[in-house]
């Protein structure tokens, strides 16, 4: 039996009615069928072309079905509520939609040339599917596609479309710039298939899946979703499924739930908020800060799981980060279904994650460690700082290009990696920042060709023989510590650039393959078998081969400990400004300071533009070595031949490729006045690029 509920004041009912049909205005065009009154009056209509139903303010329940071919729109004021399901489709004429099922063995469908809207719903109106039952939907299904059943009747959405249905449903291609909404806790799904023009908010209260194995789904329209249940995105094999729109939550116990099929990806490039203003058409934050402190009942606490997915956070055009917040507003659990999970941050500027990443279930993230593998890709201006501790199993890589940044070097924003996991690694071709604030920090198993660099208060060791990079280190603020068999022997140059930057070399030392300078102190003893730069301090023994070298700065070099010499040394700009006596190694320790520099026995003279040294090993308290000058004196010009006339100097610890550079200008100065008497000159051939720069006489 059919039944019309037209839901609005008891009493003013039936008067309402009546008006709304003598007002009613004309159908819209000439050859459109109004079905208005067949609908009010609940009866079956059965369509033979276009047909438009005008809805009278207030709520109307159609308890009719609609047939035949043609088309429907739903206008007027009013919500339309249909309680059964009806079946009709286009006009054959209006007909060219194509579908086609690929993949083989791993089947999904593509839908192209989708037909012309066979509903539309116009602005103001609202059409409602289902009334909290399984049934209420207008749709055709001729296609047989796999796993769902993919709507012939596709729908343009200009008003609102209510979707209370506990069944699974599939609605077509949707075009339109209106709200489509979906009631909380009614637990139906709406499968979301292929490409849609749609470009209006859909309000998702309990199940959206946007991509599954058996479809792909483009969005590239829609202005924002309002995520009150649980949206999740799927690939079919091999296919990359992008959506690009911000999503918002509202209430607490929202999430977004993403998977991905071998070979598959997901990249979302927009933004998960919270939303405390415009509503379900127009969901936004007023403070971005908002969504990093909790609120009242922890209702902007949203999160995403990540199931066996190769998921992008960006495309390298933006630097809005997916999940902005801390572990009180937001969860991230990496899990492993059909394999390990990857996540990727693909930004063109800074970007902060402020919660951790785990594996637990839902909010409990920490519960067990996230089973995956994280990314930061080498797109130009790609900054990434990690806020809190992380806590996934897996390896992290910073592409060439890249930062990645543990700790923001503020109270409360330190970072961290899980290192226990037998997958941990860091493989570093970017540049890694230590910036911790407070909290110590402890990493081992780097590689990489990329730059590491201490820059926190708090103490960053580094630990075992994995530690093999070949990057630049830096030490500019607080301790960069070795332990259980850490070395920087392979990292092409160590710099401590600061007075109060510190690295801890521990029990066994430091042993200086490349380079080492800057103005900070290293804590133990120093092997130097390659370039040493005054102006450091070592707080223990300082041991110089053969092979290594010491180049004099602006200051000496400072030695707490023992001291035993050999080796170069390079003088390059001390003779720029000339002085009575020019300390190269101020040793405060209570012991001689043993052994002499290549060919610079001790009194040996040594020319510095037009200045004579003397260089002593006794010097300054005793022990130092110290440069004392004795006269100056001129010689003729060298000819064009004079092997005086040319020296290649030997210079290290410039900023762009790790020598000083300013030696070489510092140099030219003193060779012009020192053109005139010839000096000897010690070399140990072109390693490293140049020539050492000690005379004597």
């Amino acid at each position: 039996m059919r039944s019309h509920t037209h839901k609005t004041a008891a009493a003013a009912g039936a008067l309402a009615t009546v008006a709304f049909l003598i007002a009613a205005p004309p159908a819209r065009a000439a050859g459109t069928r109004d079905i208005t009154a067949d609908v009010l009056a609940g009866r079956n209509v059965t369509l033979a072309g276009d047909t438009v139903v005008t809805v009278p303010s207030g709520t109307t329940t159609y308890d009719g079905v609609l047939r035949g071919e043609g088309t429907l729109t739903v206008r007027g004021t009013g919500t339309l509520i249909l309680t059964r399901n009806s079946d009709f489709t286009l006009p054959k004429a209006r007909q060219r939609q194509k579908v086609s099922v690929q993949g083989g063995n791993h089947p999904y469908v593509t839908t192209t040339t989708p037909d012309p809207p066979a509903i539309t719903v116009a602005r103001g109106a609202t059409l409602q599917y289902g009334n909290g039952g399984s049934t209420g939907l207008i749709g055709h299904f001729p296609y047989g596609t796999p796993q769902f059943a993919l709507n012939q009747d596709n729908i343009r959405v200009d008003g609102t479309l209510r979707l209370s249905l506990k069944s699974a449903y599939n609605l077509g291609t949707i075009s339109g710039s209106g709200l489509i909404t979906q009631p909380r806790f009614l637990w139906g799904t709406w499968d979301l298939s292929g490409t849609h023009p749609f470009s209006g908010v859909i309000d998702n209260g309990t199940q959206v899946n946007a991509g599954r194995p058996e479809f792909a789904t483009a969005l590239p329209n829609v202005r924002k979703v309002l995520n009150q249940g649980t949206w999740t995105v799927d690939t079919p094999l091999g296919q990359t499924v992008t959506e690009g729109m911000d999503f918002y939550q509202r209430e607490y116990g929202s999430d977004i739930n993403v998977q991905s099929r071998p070979g598959g990806k997901v990249v979302l490039t927009g933004q998960y908020s919270w939303s405390d203003q415009g509503g379900d058409t127009d969901p936004s934050l007023s403070d971005p800060s908002l969504n990093w402190s909790p609120a009242r009942k922890n209702v902007n606490k949203r999160g995403t799981n990540i199931k066996g997915a190769n998921v992008r956070w960006g495309d390298g055009t933006t630097h809005r980060i997916f999940m902005p917040g801390t572990a009180e507003t937001v969860y991230i659990n990496l899990l492993a279904a059909r394999s390990r999970s990857l996540l990727t941050f693909d930004y063109n500027g800074p970007v902060t994650l402020g919660a951790p990443i785990g594996g637990g279930t839902f909010h409990d993230t920490l519960s067990a460690p996230g089973a995956g593998d994280i990314v930061i890709a080498g797109t130009r201006g790609n900054d990434v700082t990690f806020a809190a501790v992380q806590y996934y199993d897996g390896s992290t890589t910073v592409e060439k290009g890249a930062v990645l940044r543990l700790g923001n070097g503020r109270s409360g924003g330190d970072g961290g990696l899980y290192t226990a996991g037998s997958l941990y690694k860091v493989g570093n071709n970017g540049s890694l920042v230590l910036n911790n604030a407070g909290r110590a920090l402890a990493l081992s198993r780097i590689t990489g060709s990329g730059s590491v660099t201490q820059s926190g208060a708090a103490t960053t060791t580094l630990t075992g023989s994995g530690v093999a990079y070949t990057g630049t280190t830096t030490v500019k603020k607080g301790t960069l510590a070795l332990r259980q068999g850490a070395t920087l022997r392979r990292s092409k140059a160590i710099r401590l650039t600061s007075a109060g930057s510190r690295l801890d070399a521990g029990p066994t030392g430091l042993r200086v393959a490349t380079t080492l300078s800057g103005k900070g102190t290293v804590k133990g003893s120093v092997t130097n078998d390659g370039v040493v730069a005054g102006g450091l301090t070592v707080s223990g023994n300082y041991t110089q081969s053969a092979k290594g070298e010491l180049v004099l700065r602006d200051k000496p070099l400072k030695v707490t400990g023992a001291v035993r010499l050999a080796g170069t040394l390079d003088l390059a700009a001390a003779g720029t400004e000339p002085a009575r006596d020019i300390t190269v190694l101020n040793h405060t320790g209570g012991s001689k300071t043993g052994g002499t520099f290549t060919g610079l026995k001790e009194g040996t003279k040594v020319k510095l533009a037009d200045t004579t040294y003397r260089i002593s090993y006794r010097g300054g308290d005793g022990n130092d070595v110290v440069l004392t000058a004795t006269a100056a004196s001129k010689s003729p010009s060298p000819s064009a031949t004079s092997p005086s006339a040319a020296v290649a100097t030997r210079t290290v610890g410039a900023a762009e490729d790790d020598r000083l550079g300013w030696w070489p200008y510092a140099l030219g100065l003193g060779l012009l006045g020192g053109l005139a008497v010839p000096a000897t000159r010690l070399r140990r051939g072109n390693r490293r690029g140049g020539g050492r720069h000690a005379a004597n006489g």
